[in-house]
């Protein structure tokens, strides 16, 4: 009895991390991806601007 016991737990741990290795990719958990700012090409564009545009006397980077 203990050895049906031990063998069905081994098998939803192997069928549970099967299913969070493989699985989850299909169910869309992978599509919150991140994008590094230097990946992202908005955050490029928005940085390319900045820096053409040119600075008022008195602008400054900080908030004080």
């Amino acid at each position: 009895m203990l050895l049906y016991l031990l063998a069905t737990i081994g098998a939803v741990t192997v069928a549970v991390l099967l299913w969070r290795a493989f699985g989850s990719e299909h169910v869309g958990v992978g599509s919150r991806r991140s994008v590094a700012p230097d990946d992202d090409p908005e955050f490029l564009r928005k940085l390319g601007e900045q820096a053409r545009r040119p600075r008022k006397p008195g602008d400054s980077d900080s908030n004080e």
